[in-house]
C-alpha cells in the first residue's frame, strides 16, 4: 500500500508495520520491489507494508531521518524497531526483519543525532561533551 505524507500518521502508527522507502532512480529498491509485494501478501493480516516514495515525500523521509535509499523500517504501534539501509540487502533480510518484529524485538525508536543528544564524536569516533575542546582527554573532578 502507498503512502504520503498526508496518509502516513493514520497508516503507519498502530500494530506492525513495514515501511518500504524507495525512489524510481534507485536500482537496488526497484530490484527488491517484488519481494517487498510478496511480503505483503505472505504477512498480509498480521504486518501492515507501506510504501514510500522518497524524492516524493522528502519532508517525511527528514522526520524519519531517512539518510539514504533503501531503507526499510519495521514498527510497532509507531515506533521503530529496526532499520535496514543499503544496497546489499537481500529477500531473506527483510523477511528476517518482519519476523524479529512479530516475535516481540523492543521498539529503539527512531535514531537521535548526536548533536540532538548533547553528545559529539570526534574524528575518530569517540565521544566527548559539549564544551569539550577537540583533541583534548575530558579531565574527571578528584
Amino acid at each position: 500500500m502507498n503512502v504520503t505524507a498526508e496518509t502516513y500518521d493514520e497508516l503507519a502508527t498502530e500494530g506492525h508495520v513495514f515501511l518500504d522507502i524507495w525512489g524510481p532512480d534507485c536500482a537496488p529498491c526497484v530490484a527488491l520491489m517484488p519481494a517487498v509485494d510478496e511480503l505483503a501478501n505472505r504477512y498480509e493480516g498480521r504486518v501492515r507494508v507501506l510504501k514510500l516514495e522518497g524524492p516524493e515525500h522528502r519532508e517525511l523521509c527528514r522526520r524519519l531521518r531517512v539518510a539514504g535509499m533503501p531503507t526499510y523500517i519495521t514498527m510497532r504501534d509507531g515506533g521503530e524497531v529496526e532499520r535496514l539501509t543499503g544496497n546489499g540487502l537481500a529477500p531473506d533480510d527483510l523477511e528476517a526483519a518482519i519476523e524479529r518484529l512479530l516475535d516481540g524485538a523492543p521498539v529503539v525508536g527512531l535514531p537521535v543525532p548526536d548533536h540532538l543528544r548533547g553528545v559529539n564524536t570526534d574524528d575518530h569516533g569517540s565521544s566527548r561533551q559539549e564544551g569539550d575542546r577537540p583533541g583534548r582527554a575530558r579531565q574527571r573532578a578528584r
